[in-house]
């Protein structure tokens, strides 16, 4: 393989070591290789079909290129630093393999379109799997929601008891999170879909190619619509990040909560062994160690955001090798977020609620108040009186070391001549969940309206 850079031509003299060092990126994107070797071989195809090489060396490139991802795929490939990045090392190794017809492949383009449409075609497959690994989340949320319909939980506001719920309820609503990030991927996939091949370094071609054989060969919707945008634009990377940043934030919510749960204050629910870890000095302990490290590896993936939003925000048109810092921030929160996704998946799957401990918790906390107030109001009192009264019993009840159910009636007429025996079946756990039945409730036949809404919609991405 050649030692002699590409570019060589216009030095004199040789890269100075310290600068090779420095400016090296095959350490790390020739994770890219699949997707170069990939739209090498169309681009050599669209060279032929277009008459600006032979068909002869055209099929010389396509096979040499399928032989050089054979060695790269088998690890036989060697890196070589000084050739600077995954490209170049490719073409290098190609035109040693096949002789002169290797270096007429990168006639009508650049790098800089190059590395643009690599990345794009990487990202687009990252993104496919993201959501089916979100998929697979959302199946264990609905699955374990199904189990535990009857479970019934106290739900909080401000981390204070609030009003009870199904515990069903609660787990769905991370389904609908995740909805939500699956919907952002898609529409994040849906942008990016514009092939970059052809616009060369900034300006096109004088060459006479066919983009749009090579953006459709490729699985892209079009050709980017202008060159200098199209080897300037990380934009497609800066969604990503932001939407990924959402998935962290939203599995890290999760995480909290099941670290919450898991403690002895709570006691809400329990995880298999497998799933969590042990002190070094203390023998009776079980750390949630999962749920910790995804919630603190949102953190990486929010600085990963915040890092190409610096990069890019003064750069001029159009490409610039401060760029070259989009990959390293791109493949580790693509790595992070999807093993995050996989693993939630496993822990929801695995968990086990403790219905008793939360009916306990449930019947501590004054959780039916609202109902009361409610009652009220549907007795005819204006609701801001309706929720003085009912303060005031509950502000009774705590005097008295009770709970609202066990008031009799006799007392609770104490506080409005409007209470009636009807109330007492209200201010049951049971009663107050039920109640809540408008759309989107916790009331068990809205819930089971919810997950099979879900299985819909399960169903139908997967088609």
């Amino acid at each position: 393989m050649s030692k002699e850079k590409p570019w060589a031509g216009r030095f004199k003299e040789k890269t100075a070591r310290s600068v090779e060092e420095f400016t090296v990126s095959v350490e790390f994107d020739s994770r890219l290789a699949y997707w170069d070797i990939l739209g090498s071989k169309v681009h050599a195809r669209m060279l032929a079909r277009q008459g600006i090489i032979s068909e002869e060396d055209a099929q010389k490139i396509i096979e040499g290129l399928e032989k050089i991802w054979r060695e790269i795929e088998s690890g036989r490939f060697r890196w070589r630093s000084e050739l600077e990045d995954v490209h170049m090392n490719i073409e290098a190794a190609l035109i040693e393999l096949i002789g002169p017809a290797g270096a007429r492949l990168h006639t009508a383009r650049s790098r800089n379109d190059q590395v643009a449409t690599d990345v794009r075609l990487y990202l687009r497959d990252e993104i496919d799997d993201l959501c089916r690994r979100l998929q697979g989340l959302q199946q264990a949320l609905v699955d374990k929601a199904e189990e535990n319909i009857q479970v019934i939980m106290p739900g909080f506001t401000h981390l204070q008891h609030a009003q009870p719920i199904l515990f069903a309820h609660h787990l769905m609503a991370y389904f609908e999170m995740f909805q939500r990030d699956r919907e952002r991927l898609a529409d994040c996939r849906r942008r990016l879909n514009y092939c970059p091949l052809g616009s060369a370094a900034l300006a096109g071609t004088g060459f006479p190619v066919d983009r749009h054989f090579v953006a459709r060969e490729l699985g892209f919707t079009a050709p980017c619509a202008n060159s200098l945008d199209a080897v300037s634009d990380r934009d497609f990377i800066i969604e990503f990040l932001g939407a990924a940043a959402l998935i962290m934030m939203h599995l890290s919510r999760l995480s909290e909560e099941l670290i919450l749960w898991m403690s002895s204050e709570f006691a809400f629910v329990d995880l298999p062994d497998a799933y969590c870890t042990g002190s070094s000095i203390m023998p009776q302990k079980k750390n949630p160690d999962v749920p910790e490290l995804i919630r603190g590896k949102s953190g990486r993936v929010f600085g990963h955001l915040l890092s190409l939003l610096t990069t890019m925000k003064a750069l001029p048109l159009a490409y610039n090798r401060d760029m070259q810092e989009d990959k390293e921030p791109l493949f580790d929160t693509v790595d992070t977020v999807k093993t995050a996704v996989a693993i939630m998946g496993e822990i929801v799957a695995h968990l086990k609620p403790r219905p008793e401990r939360m009916r306990e918790v449930c019947e501590e906390g004054f959780l039916t108040a609202t109902d009361l107030a409610d009652y009220l109001v549907e007795k005819g009192l204006a609701f801001r009186e309706a929720h003085a009264v009912a303060g005031r019993v509950v502000a009774y009840a705590l005097e008295r070391g009770r709970r609202l159910w066990e008031l009799s009636l006799e007392e609770l007429r104490r506080f409005s001549e409007l209470i009636d025996e009807d109330l007492l079946e209200r201010l049951s756990i049971e009663g107050s969940v039920a109640r809540r039945n408008s759309f989107g409730g916790t009331a068990p036949e809205r819930v089971k309206e919810a997950i099979a809404s879900a299985r819909t919609r399960l169903s139908q991405d997967e088609t």
